[in-house]
């Protein structure tokens, strides 16, 4: 088992930055892939971002490139997703997730990953 917890989100104007954290524990050395994606009201949970717990390569999608940044730090077993430059419409609760399942690449579908946070809210006014 693996236990995720999210925190950092918040309320922000446009414009803003914005830390999340992802503190995981348990069997976290079996852990493959982190990732942290989002789901808006109304809208299908979707990925943000990934990296690999070993080799710390990333992938972030192409809505946040430029703007998002995903990191970890294996000392702590915390990954973080880096926020600049918010928008309204990256208003979402964003969860954090684990893949323990072994993988050579990083992954982007919500049914790939085996351990998810409860949510943290992050909104976004203009």
């Amino acid at each position: 088992q693996v236990q995720l917890v999210e925190s950092g989100g918040g309320l922000v104007q446009a414009g803003e930055s914005l830390r999340l954290s992802c503190a995981a524990s348990g069997r976290t050395f079996s852990t493959s892939v982190m990732g942290w994606f989002r789901q808006a009201p109304g809208k299908e949970r979707e990925f943000v971002a990934a990296i690999s717990w070993r080799s710390a390569s990333t992938y972030v999608a192409d809505s946040v490139q430029g703007r998002f940044t995903i990191s970890r730090d294996k000392a702590k077993n915390t990954v973080y997703l880096q926020m600049n430059s918010l928008k309204p419409e990256d208003t979402a609760v964003y969860y954090c997730a684990a893949r323990i399942r072994p993988s050579m690449s990083l992954r982007t579908g919500r049914d790939e990953y085996d351990y998810w946070g409860q949510g943290t809210q992050v909104t976004v006014s203009s």
